[in-house]
């Protein structure tokens, strides 16, 4: 049988208005006292818009996450791991148009 810590449980938390603001997955840790995000991860604008996705592994975000504008255009776009902004994270204005690139090694701004 399944303990409590291997059972995925589904999170939606909402803005202050009751709109959704958070929806993610999640377990409950060994010893009972908090939950940790595992999995999928959505997180929303006011409007209604996706603002962020990606995915967590065991509370760290790990993998490919993208980030969005209150219009729905794409605003970042990289890669973390084990927590940390790893590679190379590419930034896009409001209108879509490409801002500055920005390199990371280990959660920190590579040197230029």
């Amino acid at each position: 049988m399944a303990s409590d810590s291997d059972v995925l449980n589904i999170a939606e938390i909402p803005h202050e208005d009751g709109t959704l603001r958070f929806r993610y997955s999640r377990y409950l840790s060994q010893d009972g006292q908090r939950w940790i995000r595992h999995g999928l991860f959505h997180a929303f604008h006011p409007n209604g818009q996706l603002a962020s996705e990606g995915e967590y592994q065991d509370g760290l975000e790990d993998g490919l996450w993208k980030d969005y504008h209150d219009n729905g255009r794409l605003a970042a776009h990289g890669r973390f791991k084990a927590g940390k902004k790893d590679g190379v994270w590419h930034y896009w204005d409001q209108e879509g148009r490409p801002e500055a690139d920005e390199e990371y090694v280990d959660g920190v701004p590579a040197p230029r």
